[in-house]
């Protein structure tokens, strides 16, 4: 006679990720790569030649060169944009991946949301450091800046749905692009209130 064990259950698959969020990860990872990759060669250009002019130096505010030569600009002792790199070619595989329909487990979607939330905090500690102690901004950091935390939403929204928390966060999730809509204002209100004398001279 033959004994069996009880059934074991496999794992629900997961929920597959809508095409529109499938393309939104492939396409801000895309932005955010090719934003980091061009602050990566204007900084090797501008270590190699002293004299450089980085193509992002647009006026007094908007000067990629004055954020580059601080010590903001390499925190870990290299590039900041080295680490954007490493962290949106990680996005672009993902979106890849979810394009192609491929289920990625729920552990991954988790670890993605915190280290795209970790990403967000570097971003908010940069914008500061931006505003109040350096008194420049980089446009492509904020290209960086605004895809991070798009990107941040998506994830979000992607990890409680396939945790299943979604229900328990309703409100919130409800109201996720309406935050970050207030959160854009909110940037572009103390870009203009730090900036201000210099925007009157350009009326």
């Amino acid at each position: 006679m033959t004994v069996t064990g009880p059934a074991v259950e496999s794992p629900a698959p997961a929920p597959p990720v809508a095409a529109s969020r499938a393309w939104a990860v492939l396409i801000g990872g895309v932005i955010g790569l090719a934003a980091s990759v061009t602050l990566t060669v204007e900084k090797i250009k501008l270590l190699t030649d002293s004299g450089y002019v980085p193509s992002c130096n647009l006026n007094p505010v908007l000067s990629c060169g004055s954020v580059m030569v601080t010590p903001q600009a390499s925190v870990l002792g290299f590039p900041n944009p080295l680490m954007g790199i490493v962290a949106f070619t990680v996005v672009v595989v993902t979106g890849v991946l979810t394009v192609a329909k491929v289920p990625l487990p729920q552990w991954y979607w988790v670890g993605l949301t915190l280290g795209t939330l970790a990403g967000a905090g570097f971003v908010h500690w940069l914008i500061f450091q931006s505003l109040y102690r350096i008194g420049a901004l980089c446009p492509y950091c904020m290209v960086v800046w605004s895809v991070t935390l798009c990107l941040l939403v998506i994830f979000a929204a992607l990890t409680s749905e396939q945790t299943g928390i979604r229900n328990k966060l309703h409100h919130l999730h409800r109201w996720r692009w309406t935050i970050v809509a207030l959160w854009f204002i909110a940037l572009f209100l103390l870009i203009f209130i730090r900036f201000q004398d210099y925007w009157v001279t350009l009326l």
